[in-house]
């Protein structure tokens, strides 16, 4: 079922999605500084690509720095990205097939505003004592 419902999210969304995040990925990657911010939107934009059966998890070393970093995230790209996933989702709960779809884009949302500081994994792969976010 994940499988089926990847492809059908990569045709109807994922991949303009993904192609967003690569977007603000290489416009982070150009100035020295914000290579943080391009390595979680290539995550991110992999995980735009094929979400379900994925599960976002904190980390628990993330501190200061992930926070301030997730601020100056948010106001350049973060916003930007959410306004995509809400477009998207809008576009995709007019049918219902689209309907699963539309929820997990909507999922996406809190992830997209502050994605440093988390990690993705395989839902079968979730290591022992840390919380989980989102999972689809």
């Amino acid at each position: 079922m994940r499988t089926l419902l990847n492809i059908i999210w990569l045709i109807f969304g994922g991949l303009w999605l993904a192609l967003g995040y690569f977007f603000f990925g290489l416009i982070a990657c150009i100035f020295i500084v914000t290579i943080p911010f391009g390595i979680a939107s290539f995550r991110m934009a992999t995980y735009a690509l094929w979400p379900f059966g994925k599960t976002i998890i904190r980390r628990p070393g993330a501190g200061a720095g992930s926070a301030i970093g997730n601020i100056i995230w948010f106001l350049v790209a973060g916003l930007w990205l959410a306004i995509g996933h809400l477009t998207t989702a809008a576009a995709q709960a007019i049918t219902i097939v689209g309907i699963p779809l539309a929820i997990a884009n909507i999922k996406m949302i809190p992830v997209t505003c502050v994605p440093l500081g988390k990690e993705i994994v395989d839902n079968r792969s979730i290591p022992a004592g840390y919380q989980n976010v989102y999972s689809f």
